[in-house]
């Protein structure tokens, strides 16, 4: 059996893999609040208990059944809300977005690694970034900074696996602009939250916005190489 499990696989990037994947004769378990496909479970990704439950719960069972010889993991799941300068923003608001950026997202990996440590698969492991894990914009604080922690949690990642007998081969991937709802939102911020905003409308006006099937073709054409444990890869130098 040949498997993917995704988080934020409801819309954009996260739905365009799981159609890929599931083409391509995998088995997929999708993780997010909606859960819209067949295999989804739903859970709250602003909810990190809930998050850790939902997955060792529909992998355990998994990682005890059907032997598995390709195994892909892909940590998708973020939200950019609320956009604009932190300290205009509730505590309760900045909490649940570094909650669903980062602490579920590592969640959500470690949960996976857990029960399919011992497997003899091919495993890849990958964590979606963004431009913005490398480099800050006023209004994006708190995404610019779950996105560097998850960067950086890779790296650290890779160390630890390279000590195990059955090690993942990680991959932080950096998929850049894309036509989605996030970057609808985006576009409909004010210049006061956002003030690179014009910048990005003009992503659109240009077509320069690449389409969520294009970056998800260029994703598994990464994941189907030989990259090194730990690269960190720009999506469109596969398209």
């Amino acid at each position: 059996m040949k498997l993917a499990i995704i988080s934020g696989g409801s819309r954009g990037l996260g739905a365009a893999l799981c159609r890929q994947y599931r083409d391509a004769g995998f088995e997929l378990v999708e993780f997010s609040r909606s859960a819209p496909h067949p295999f989804s479970v739903a859970c709250d990704f602003t909810n990190p208990a809930q998050v850790a439950h939902s997955v060792a719960e529909r992998l355990a069972p998994l990682a005890a059944g059907q032997a598995v010889s390709e195994l892909v993991i892909i940590s998708n799941a973020a939200m950019l809300d609320p956009i604009g300068p932190v300290s205009r923003k509730a505590p309760a608001a900045v909490q649940a977005n570094l909650n669903a950026s980062l602490v579920s997202a590592i969640l959500f990996m470690s949960e996976a690694i857990r029960y399919f440590q011992s497997s003899a698969a091919r495993k890849t492991l990958v964590s979606i970034s963004s431009g913005a894990a490398t480099k800050g914009h006023a209004g994006w604080s708190l995404y610019c900074a779950a996105k560097a922690g998850l960067d950086n949690f890779m790296r650290a990642l890779t160390l630890e696996q390279a000590l195990e007998a059955r090690p993942f081969r990680t991959l932080i991937i950096d998929p850049g602009i894309m036509d989605t709802a996030m970057q609808a939102d985006i576009r409909a911020s004010s210049r006061e939250d956002f003030p690179s905003v014009e910048r990005f409308q003009g992503f659109l006006r240009d077509g320069a916005l690449r389409t969520p099937e294009q970056i998800a073709t260029a994703i598994r054409t990464i994941i189907a190489g030989e990259h090194a444990s730990g690269e960190r890869l720009i999506a469109a130098d596969f398209i």
